[in-house]
């Protein structure tokens, strides 16, 4: 029973040594495989990179030559058909120094683009009011003289302001006939020409104011090249429409018909009288910083 015993147990470990002798002669050839790929692949032959194996798991160690490199050694040793996993240790190699400053920086984003202000456009038609700061008469002024006035009121553009109230106004005097020299006729016509808007100078082009004062005191008031015409006596100069009104309460209690009460069928502007003229001409303006 003894030599029974004794034969089976040296038999268990003749078979098992035979197993292990086995399994070890089985992970030397896994590694050498996969060795020998990595040495011959194109990707991966520049990279130092070991294999070790044990009951088929095979461990990398060492370094990939870069990223690429090191996915392609994991790739060949799964790739080995004997291979039951893959422990992949390897590292890459930060770039030195140099290589490092020599990379392209990446550019940084674009600045976002702000929108372009756009001009201001004050449209022909538009009416504005202005007051003259000196006295005009068809007797005493003369053609080609220049006037100044100041804007009123406010002119505003799609609810934005675009003419600002106190703006300075250049104006001239187109016509200037007393009466009596030419077919008893009195006449005076005004048009503006220049306008400064916060400090900017912008020539401007309006229609006429034009008032003619014939016979026994009928008089006439018209506005051309670009507004209707006037109503209540020399008001016209006040404008066309709404501004007829204006001009005939300013001319009834300022003076602004005093050839009526003179007799002397002239037309009168005081200084500080209102007159409305109308853009003949639309009017663009530098877009206004905000």
């Amino acid at each position: 029973m003894c030599q029974r015993q004794a034969i089976a147990i040296l038999f268990l470990a003749t078979l098992l040594m035979a197993v292990g002798c086995s399994k070890h002669s089985n992970d030397e050839a896994i590694v050498q495989d996969v060795q020998n790929k990595i040495a011959a692949d194109p990707a991966t032959k520049d990279s130092a990179v070991t294999a070790t194996a044990k009951d088929g798991k095979v461990t990398l160690k060492g370094t990939a030559k870069d990223a690429a490199a090191q996915q392609r050694v994991e790739q060949i040793a799964h790739e080995e058909s004997r291979v039951t996993g893959v422990d992949d240790e390897t590292t890459v190699p930060s770039p030195a120094p140099e290589q490092a400053a020599s990379m392209p920086v990446p550019s940084p984003p674009p600045p976002v683009q702000q929108p372009e202000p756009q001009p201001i456009v004050v449209p022909a038609g538009t009416e504005f009011l202005v007051t003259v700061e000196q006295g005009l008469s068809s007797k005493t002024s003369q053609a080609g003289q220049p006037f100044l006035a100041t804007v009123a009121r406010p002119v505003t553009v799609h609810g934005k302001t675009a003419i600002p109230k106190g703006s300075r106004v250049t104006g001239t005097v187109i016509t200037a006939k007393e009466k009596g020299k030419i077919k008893g006729e009195g006449q005076l016509a005004l048009a503006l020409t220049n306008i400064t808007i916060r400090g900017k100078d912008c020539p401007i082009q309006t229609g006429t104011l034009d008032s003619t004062v014939k016979g026994k005191g009928k008089r006439t008031a018209a506005t051309t090249g670009g507004g209707a015409a006037g109503g209540a006596l020399i008001g016209g100069l006040a404008g066309g429409g709404k501004g007829a009104g204006i001009g005939a309460a300013v001319g009834a209690v300022g003076g602004l018909v005093g050839g009526t009460v003179t007799g002397n069928k002239q037309i009168e502007i005081p200084a500080e009288s209102p007159l409305t003229f109308t853009v003949a001409k639309s009017l663009t303006l530098a877009p206004r910083a905000e």
